[in-house]
């Protein structure tokens, strides 16, 4: 379940939150009781987002203004996924692959998106792509100028921005979903100290250690 409470259909009066819950659920459908989207997601982003209509209406806008740029669609999914990747979102990552296959990447090139340093798939822009998208994500910013030269030598300066601004917009809803455990992010905590079995005597470590 989502850290927030998900938004009743019945509760709901603005129109653009309305409007996707209909498009993506269906109009007889409460999305925040029956679950799941006609993109086979829960949807719980959604509801939970509905929240505050302000931020739902600023956020789906996010989504427009990025289907409206004109960078390549592909360069701008790869950095997408990358971002999902970087910041451990099942949800983001998954559904950026699953855009990059629509939109007709080689599958290998999406399966080397988690070690596209070694991948030898990708060419020299799109390398550029994903190390300009771990300066973003992993270093806050810090982008070798290596990097940019790539990027200056086969992008213009609007679309550079354009990568720059959606690239750090998913890094942005990658870690809200995660925070929130929004969609496949509804995940348990993967790190947490290992139970030591029951009737099993421990001994002290660091005594064992010292000697």
């Amino acid at each position: 379940m989502p850290r927030l409470r998900e938004v009743p259909r019945v509760e709901v009066t603005d129109e653009k939150i309305l409007f996707f819950y209909d498009r993506l659920f269906g109009p007889d459908r409460d999305p925040a009781v029956d679950h799941g989207t006609i993109h086979a997601t829960p949807g719980d982003w959604w509801t939970v987002f509905a929240q505050s209509p302000d931020v739902f209406r600023h956020a789906v806008r996010g989504f427009s203004l990025y289907r409206n740029a004109t960078l390549d669609p592909l360069l701008r999914e790869l950095g997408q996924s990358r971002a999902g990747y970087a910041r451990g979102s099942q949800f983001v990552f998954s559904q950026h692959c699953k855009q990059m296959r629509s939109l007709g990447m080689d599958e290998e090139k999406i399966t080397a998106v988690p070690h596209w340093q070694i991948s030898d798939r990708f060419s020299e822009l799109e390398r550029a792509v994903l190390a300009y998208t771990d300066g973003l994500v992993y270093d806050g910013g810090r982008v070798p100028d290596e990097v940019f030269t790539v990027l200056k030598a086969n992008l213009t300066d609007s679309e550079i921005l354009q990568l720059t601004y959606i690239t750090c917009l998913y890094d942005m809803h990658a870690t809200m979903c995660r925070a929130l455990r929004l969609e496949f992010d509804d995940r348990p905590e993967p790190v947490a100290e290992v139970e030591i079995p029951a009737g099993v005597e421990v001994r002290d470590l660091s005594a064992d250690l010292s000697g």
